[in-house]
């Protein structure tokens, strides 16, 4: 058995791929208490920054069914920055292990290969991260800017993010009008809003294959899907933008159920955020896809305006905010997994597993066995 502890490591790699955020400017916003059992009505849903919480998410995989040579990769929290802090990682497992890193995105995971012979592969790894609430003060600018490369950087299309032909035509339209920025994405996202909606049939957090959704003109979907979509809309005009793609490690302070994690088992509980960088802003964080979440799983009734009492205060804040009780993994696209006989990933935000027979499905927690708990650990 292997155990191993792992520091809060930063690994070399091109300037403009250092950082995954820049500094946002706090809100001036007021703390909202808020009661959980609150009626629907009388939720509100205000992230305000400059409480860190303090967080271990451990991942366990066991695989029922060792075939061959048996291979896993475990995605490791790669985001630092001023809203998340990536601290130290440990794990153990009866496998040969390995830190590995995406040379594109920086994305880090654990690889882990099991011996033909090794009757009950495992692996455990907990990682340890700080997190806070994110809330862009729409009143102030600022004069930070990125650099030249990395905003070309994030414009540059994906496998799954195109962004030319009906990418492109549709984000002209959608952004008709509009002069800054700011205007664009506002138009972006209450477009995704208007025009998408959450499909609960949806296997895992979707596929995000933007251009077959919009060929087909089936907009219905999950987080990777609403929110790639977002992120190609917004690249497609000039804007450059990314998928953050994480976990919901607790319950949301705020009541909605959708927009939590149960702690003891984070079961589907993968969920990805889209940042856009505006000019003035810097990266400003987005989730039109929470949205949709809200208006078709908060109630047993789909909720089909974003002005409703209990979506209005969501649609609102989740243009330029999120909740901090949510782990980001990385924002990495079009994933070659090390020592993998199986395609590229699209995303990297569960945990992989390969047999001789082939890679397991991630999106099958209970035939895959894994499971995903978070802990809060208080100061």
């Amino acid at each position: 058995m292997t155990t191993v502890r792992l520091p809060a490591a930063t690994f070399a790699r091109r300037k403009f791929l250092s950082n995954t955020a820049v500094a946002l400017v706090a809100t001036a916003l007021p703390a909202i208490n808020f009661a959980a059992d609150a009626a629907p009505s009388e939720r509100k849903f205000s992230p305000v920054p400059g409480n860190w919480r303090t967080f271990e998410v451990t991942t366990r995989v066991d695989i029922a069914k060792p075939q061959g040579v048996t291979k896993v990769w475990l995605p490791i929290p790669s985001v630092n920055s001023d809203w998340q802090k990536s601290l130290e990682s440990n794990y153990s497992s009866n496998g040969k292990t390995q830190l590995v890193t995406d040379s594109v995105y920086g994305a880090r995971m654990l690889y882990v290969e099991f011996a033909e012979n090794e009757a009950k592969p495992y692996v455990e790894l907990t990682s340890r991260i700080q997190t806070q609430n994110r809330a862009q003060d729409w009143t102030q600018k600022t004069t930070a800017a990125e650099d030249a490369d990395t905003l070309k950087y994030w414009t540059q299309p994906t496998s799954l993010l195109p962004t030319d032909g009906i990418v492109r035509k549709t984000a002209l339209e959608a952004t008709l009008g509009a002069q800054t920025d700011a205007e664009k994405a506002k138009k972006l996202f209450d477009w995704i809003v208007t025009n998408t909606f959450r499909e609960p049939k949806t296997r895992g957090c979707g596929e995000g294959d933007i251009k077959t959704m919009l060929e087909t003109g089936n907009l219905g979907g999950k987080c990777a899907d609403l929110n790639a979509l977002f992120v190609g809309l917004c690249r497609a005009v000039g804007l450059p933008a990314r998928d953050v793609y994480g976990i919901r490690v607790a319950p949301s302070a705020f009541g909605y159920k959708e927009l939590g994690g149960n702690s003891a088992s984070l079961k589907g509980a993968q969920h990805c955020r889209a940042e856009v960088y505006l000019k003035g802003y810097g990266w400003v964080a987005m989730d039109p896809a929470d949205v949709a979440k809200v208006m078709r799983q908060e109630t047993p009734e789909w909720i089909k305006s974003a002005q409703n009492p209990l979506v209005a205060p969501v649609n609102k804040a989740l243009f330029g905010g999120w909740e901090g009780n949510w782990m980001a993994y990385n924002t990495a696209h079009d994933v070659s997994l090390p020592n993998s006989k199986g395609p590229k990933l699209g995303f990297m935000m569960y945990p992989t597993a390969e047999t001789a027979a082939g890679r397991l499905d991630s999106y099958a927690p209970d035939d895959f066995k894994y499971q995903i708990t978070a802990k809060e650990i208080k100061a």
